[in-house]
């Protein structure tokens, strides 16, 4: 919840104020002596007034003042809803080392299942484009609302050569230029699991990103101790992910950073993403519910206070 009149909410002094008032004019209260022999009787006849709905009428006039108070600094809610319309473009890196099985059964493998979750979770109505890339990116689908094209890219990748990250990102952005304007909010989801090694610096397109209000969110896949087997003849090549260079992407575009060092969490993360992507967050003017609210709880108190005021039959 936030406020546009924030300065407002020093009223809600008066609630604690109010109270330490009725709690010194209760302690306060004048005491008179009534000579009447029959005092059995007298009880009977009054009824005894149980003490929480002597409290009540001070209990609803303090949350009164506290509703009216919150409705004078405007409170504004916040919540997420699906998006009507947005354009997303999956990158995935198929380079050599995503043939690695650190993760199992293997890294791309566990990719392109992810991938999969992935497009399940988003709506319809997002459209869907998708770039896989290795040493350039070879794979190309603009956003449709068609989300089978991208998952046929995805599924259609195979482990071999460098890792150009700089230039997918440069040619998902040139994608979502032309469906930026009429399907916003747009986003891109990088998923690699090395340090860029060709091509442009996918941190200063990161940034490209950010001026034009698209954030990247990247998934770093794979463990540290992961190594890449060439030919029995050959020793294991080490190829360990490189989380740095993902989360200097997330940060410089705005987006968001994940690792993930198996299947399962990799599976999770992107099922996150779907759900997150699928929606937007918006706010609204809460001022008339917290008024309302404040006046029906002052009429409550006033009619408390006359119908359960202490008086003698």
């Amino acid at each position: 919840m936030s406020f546009a009149a924030p300065l407002w909410l020093a009223a809600l002094a008066l609630a604690p104020a109010a109270l330490a008032a009725y709690i010194v004019a209760r302690r306060r209260a004048k005491r008179y002596a009534i000579r009447f022999t029959a005092v059995p009787t007298l009880l009977l006849a009054a009824g005894v007034t149980p003490a929480w709905r002597r409290h009540l009428p001070a209990a609803l006039g303090l949350a009164a003042i506290a509703a009216l108070a919150l409705a004078l600094a405007r409170p504004h809610l916040v919540y997420r809803t699906s998006v009507d319309e947005g354009s997303v473009v999956l990158v995935t890196d198929h380079s050599g080392s995503m043939a690695a099985t650190d993760v199992q059964p293997s890294r791309l493998a566990a990719a392109v299942r992810a991938a999969d979750t992935f497009i399940d979770e988003l709506p319809s109505r997002v459209q869907l484009g998708a770039v896989a890339f290795s040493t350039s990116p070879d794979g190309v689908q603009a956003p449709v609302a068609d989300h089978a094209a991208a998952r046929a890219i995805i599924d259609g990748q195979v482990a071999n050569g460098a890792t150009a990250t700089g230039d997918a990102l440069e040619l998902a952005l040139q994608l979502l230029h032309g469906s930026a304007r009429q399907h916003p909010p747009s986003a891109i989801v990088l998923l690699s699991d090395g340090a860029a090694n060709a091509g442009a610096n996918p941190v200063s397109v990161a940034q490209q990103a950010a001026r034009e209000k698209i954030p990247i969110y990247t998934v770093a896949l794979g463990t540290p101790n992961g190594v890449l087997s060439t030919s029995p003849l050959s020793p294991p090549i080490p190829v360990p992910p490189d989380p740095q260079l993902m989360a200097q992407i997330a940060q410089a575009s705005g987006g968001r950073a994940w690792g993930a060092q198996s299947a399962e969490e990799l599976s999770s993360v992107y099922k996150r993403l779907g759900s997150k992507l699928g929606t937007v967050t918006r706010k609204r003017e809460a001022t008339a519910e917290f008024a309302i609210g404040g006046l029906v709880l002052l009429a409550l108190a006033a009619a408390g206070s006359t119908r359960w005021s202490a008086r003698l039959p």
